[in-house]
């Protein structure tokens, strides 16, 4: 039986302007297509990917043939479609890394029961988790989540740090709870932006992170990279500490001697302009996959670092995955 991880996320259709100046706006899968992309791409043979994910139901037809495009996805893998208008967002670019986004939809969040059973019936290996409306999961929920499921758990925190305006702008926001949060994830992700608005400098968020029980905490720079700060004894998925028994100590702080350890990681030059949408989503996708391989995590985040790049160089989701691998597209 091949082994099996989850995605937490949300589906989500673009309307994108300004990404070339010469072109009129463009409509194309976003959200969470970005992830399953970057994983479809870097995950081993031996892995498949189970979405636990909803879908309005405007949406729904679309995001099965979607998942049928992917060579990793699980046979008995469905969507949760939903009787509320699917996540849009409208995304302005303002420059190659920056943008504002206007979001419209109305999917629910999870309940506990209801996430409980799938995460149940879905005999998961690891859990991929990537805020995407922001409310896909509430405090409570994830700390039952993390107490029930015994695996390694990826977390990009993304839109969770975004408010929604009356009128969809969404806007960054601090998040409460930190070392909370924290504490319900073995790898946790951000990109600097949303790191200065849920602490007052790198090292304090690395030291709540690792305290709380993170292994490896992930930032990514744009076009300066990536950083991550390790706990001690981390470098390999194997490394994780064991849940489960009477141990009541945080996953990540098991006591391992030494220091912690920190490096930026360069990202890869990419020639000419191109699409930056879902650069990070593909980072921690493959960065994960290849934790879940057995890669060390230097090894992970060079490999990480590359797949981004390759993403610039194409537009949108559809047929990403085959892009990332190397294979000539269709599209």
């Amino acid at each position: 039986m091949k082994k099996r991880v989850g995605v937490i996320g949300t589906f989500v259709w673009d309307v994108i302007h300004g990404r070339d100046a010469r072109s009129v706006p463009v409509e194309e899968w976003g959200g969470i297509t970005y992830t399953l992309s970057g994983l479809d791409a870097g995950l081993p043979v031996d892995w498949e990917i189970v979405p636990i994910l909803k879908v309005g139901s405007d949406l729904a037809e679309r995001a099965r043939e979607y998942l049928r495009t992917l060579k990793h996805i699980a046979p008995d893998a469905a969507l949760v479609e939903v009787p509320y208008p699917g996540h849009r967002v409208e995304l302005r670019y303002l420059d190659d890394e920056r943008r504002t986004e206007h979001l419209t939809g109305a999917i629910p969040a999870w309940s506990w029961l209801a996430l409980k059973q799938l995460i149940d019936e879905s005999r998961l290996d690891a859990l991929y988790v990537n805020f995407l409306s922001g409310w896909e999961l509430d405090l409570e929920t994830t700390q039952l989540l993390r107490q029930h499921f015994q695996g390694p758990i990826h977390c990009d925190l993304h839109m969770k740090v975004m408010a929604v305006q009356a009128d969809g702008l969404r806007t960054f926001r601090p998040i409460p709870n930190v070392a909370e949060w924290c504490a319900c994830f073995d790898f946790l992700q951000m990109n600097e932006e949303e790191m200065a608005t849920i602490a007052p400098d790198s090292m304090s968020l690395a030291a709540t992170a690792l305290a709380a029980g993170v292994s490896c905490l992930l930032v990514t720079l744009g076009k300066r990279g990536a950083i991550y700060v390790a706990n001690a004894g981390f470098d390999t998925i194997c490394d994780l500490p064991p849940r489960g028994g009477l141990s009541t100590s945080p996953r990540g702080g098991m006591g391992a001697l030494g220091a912690v350890r920190t490096a930026l990681v360069p990202a890869v030059n990419v020639n000419g302009s191109g699409d930056p949408t879902g650069c990070g989503d593909v980072y921690g996708a493959t960065y994960f996959s290849r934790m879940l391989a057995g890669d060390k995590l230097g090894d992970a985040m060079i490999a990480a670092a590359v797949a981004a790049a390759r993403n610039v160089g194409h537009r949108g989701a559809t047929g990403l995955a085959a892009h990332l691998r190397g294979e000539l597209s269709l599209k």
